[in-house]
């Protein structure tokens, strides 16, 4: 429906006033009839579309009736398909008549200028900021959805800059526009009607601390783009040139979706009329565009890599070269932080969380810090944020936990759940429950990670574990398949049972840990007899079932889709479970290239039954395992080979504006 506007005539002088292209004119024929008035007539000039209102009825004139009775509710429309040429250059007229009818009693003269007033951006999704018959003030979802996108302006362009860019009021480089997304003034129709007419550009008080929009007026040159909206700028007067009709504006987000922000956010520019000196503006015409912020997406395992990240510490120089070496294989580059830069923390995978931000114009990285703040904590800021590389934290005021560490933040590949789509795959976090009490993942980041919306966390056990990260206990590898992908999950009765076989086929003195210095051999059999073991691993096997269940249930898998990795656990139920040996499911994976913890498990006819049964589960499926030894530099410390490394992997070739939360 056509944004309609009350207009009062006079019988006393002529009215003037302006008619916005896409607008209607209601007339008030009623308000300014002479009292001893019954019926009226109407007549424009042929730029002018005229209706009529009575009895419900809209009648366009001309018509067969050329007197209409003053009744309550007549009503008079106008529009105009045409920009005018000149001020007032179309005009309509009321006569009013009495009982007798003949000579009018009064007239109402109104003098019309016709312009065009818009406010564009790119809601088609397309790449550029386009005139579009949608209706901007609304955003939709789908393929079929509409409604312009804004990045958040995370990154640092300027390299010699102390802040991100969207921490500041300036723009430092042309690339910074770049991360910005257009916003189009377009003004067309006489000149100087907008001299007696005011522009106003202004954004929501609710909104203003998430965006600032730029203007250069009709320069390239950077110095003179200006910080004229966001912040405390609620609003800016837009001076439409007399020599061109588009006014561009540079708009960029400040701030994700999170807690009281569904990440959507109104910009508006409003046509002010002051009818006489002294009396204050009121306004006659209001556009709306309405952007939404693109959130923040992690990439699964199955997705192709594009840098691998590991920490040079004292003594795990073999670590790192075999990470090099699998890296090598995938055609992976391969970023070594040094020790100046980690302060002897290993962990990478916990520091940080690799993800990406997306518009139809621009897509960048973006590392999410986790606020575990160890040794890594002034790498992301110092090694990564940078040109084209976004940075974002949050913080736990209420003291963070392990579980807050990005061991515990992973993302399954694109799902199907009884017939409900997640094609950027569901977000896993562990927590306590169903545990009473107990540690759970920080409050800001879990509700950060919900309110992107695009990646619909998923709850799991996970403070079984001393440590109590998901990636314990599973990962997901590519598969040529089913779903494009296999759940592994560690399983101590898989281990069982293959301990159990070797057993019965006489390997039961095949001991673990063989070349392993200082570490004691433990038999096939002296685990077996173990009860105290074997009843820890029951416990531990029904939590990782009870993973199982919630995996099935919330990412629509079957038990052909899971792969059981034999794995035994130690502990007790006070201090939390940690891998007897190195836990294979904690694993780098980089294409069909795995970087597997190499278990040390009993060597029955020359191999390790534990690597030669991983490898006959994964291999069939393309799949290369290259088993890491990371015992003394990663095991002993409570992590193994995922949790020492990172990976920056390729975005979703999926727009996530297509699909439906």
């Amino acid at each position: 429906m056509a944004q309609q506007r009350r207009v009062q005539l006079s019988t006393q002088r002529p009215t003037s006033t302006v008619c916005v292209l896409g607008t209607e004119l209601s007339l008030d024929v009623c308000g300014s009839a002479p009292k001893d008035a019954v019926t009226f007539h109407v007549q424009g000039t042929p730029g002018v579309k005229v209706y009529v209102v009575h009895d419900t009825q809209s009648v366009k004139l001309p018509s067969s009736v050329s007197r209409w009775p003053l009744a309550a509710g007549a009503e008079v429309l106008l529009s105009m398909d045409a920009l005018s040429k000149d001020v007032g250059d179309e005009k309509v007229r009321i006569s009013y008549f009495g009982e007798a009818g003949g000579v009018p009693v009064g007239r109402a003269m109104l003098y019309l200028t016709c312009v065009e007033v818009s406010l564009d951006a790119d809601t088609t999704r397309g790449g550029t900021a386009s005139r579009t018959l949608l209706d901007k003030a609304m955003w939709t979802w789908g393929p079929d959805g509409h409604g312009a996108i804004l990045l958040v302006n995370c990154d640092r362009d300027d390299p010699t800059a102390k802040m991100l860019d969207n921490s500041d009021t300036a723009i430092r480089s042309y690339d910074d526009l770049k991360d910005m997304s257009q916003m189009v003034l377009r003004t067309r129709g006489p000149r100087t009607i907008f001299t007696g007419h005011r522009l106003i550009l202004h954004v929501d008080y609710s909104d203003a601390d998430k965006v600032g929009v730029f203007y250069g007026g009709n320069s390239v040159a950077l110095e003179e783009y200006k910080h004229v909206l966001g912040g405390s700028k609620l609003a800016y007067t837009v001076k439409p040139s007399r020599h061109q009709e588009e006014s561009i504006f540079y708009v960029e987000g400040l701030t994700f979706p999170d807690v009281g922000f569904s990440g959507l956010v109104a910009f508006h520019v409003t046509l002010l009329e002051s009818p006489e000196k002294g009396l204050l503006e009121t306004p006659i015409f209001t556009d709306t565009v309405v952007f939404r912020m693109a959130p923040w997406i992690m990439t699964p395992n199955t997705a192709a890599p594009l840098e691998v990240f590991v920490c040079s510490v004292d003594n795990n120089e073999d670590f790192v070269a075999a990470v090099g070496a699998v890296a090598e294989k995938a055609k992976c580059p391969l970023t070594v932080c040094p020790p100046l830069e980690n302060r002897q923390d290993r962990w990478i995978q916990d520091e940080v969380e690799f993800g990406y931000v997306q518009a139809p114009h621009k897509t960048f990285p973006v590392v999410f810090d986790s606020p575990r703040d160890w040794g890594l904590k002034d790498f992301p800021v110092k090694s990564i944020l940078g040109p084209d590389f976004g940075y974002v934290a949050r913080q736990a005021p209420e003291g963070s936990s392990s579980l807050d560490s990005f061991g515990n933040l992973e993302v399954s590949p694109p799902v199907t759940v009884q017939g409900k789509e997640y094609p950027l795959g569901r977000i896993l976090i562990g927590s306590s429950f169903p545990r009473l009490g107990g540690r759970r993942m920080a409050k800001a980041v879990k509700d950060f990670l919900t309110a992107q919306k695009v990646q619909a966390p998923v709850e799991l056990f996970s403070d079984w574990l001393t440590v109590g990260h998901v990636d314990e206990f599973l990962s997901f590898v590519p598969a040529p398949d089913r779903k494009g992908f296999r759940l592994l999950l560690a399983s101590p009765s898989a281990c069982y049972q293959l301990l159990k076989e070797k057993q019965e086929e006489g390997f039961g003195e095949a001991a673990m840990f063989h070349g392993l210095q200082g570490v004691p051999r433990t038999t096939i059999t002296e685990i077996l007899a173990d009860e105290g073991l074997r009843k820890f691993n029951s416990y531990v096997q029904s939590c990782i079932n009870w993973n199982r269940d919630i995996l099935k249930r919330s990412l629509g898998l079957a038990e052909p889709d899971i792969l059981d990795i034999p794995q035994l656990f130690r502990g007790d139920t006070a201090h939390g479970a940690e891998a007897f040996f190195p836990d294979m499911v904690n694993m780098l994976v980089l294409g069909r290239h795995l970087g597997i913890p190499k278990p040390f498990g009993p060597h029955v006819g020359g191999q390790c039954c534990l690597e030669e049964r991983v490898r006959a589960l994964l291999e069939p499926l393309g799949l290369t395992c290259t088993f890491i030894d990371d015992y003394f530099s990663y095991h002993v410390l409570s992590g193994e080979v995922h949790c020492g490394t990172n990976v920056r992997r390729k975005p979703f070739a999926f727009k996530w504006w297509h699909m439906v939360p």
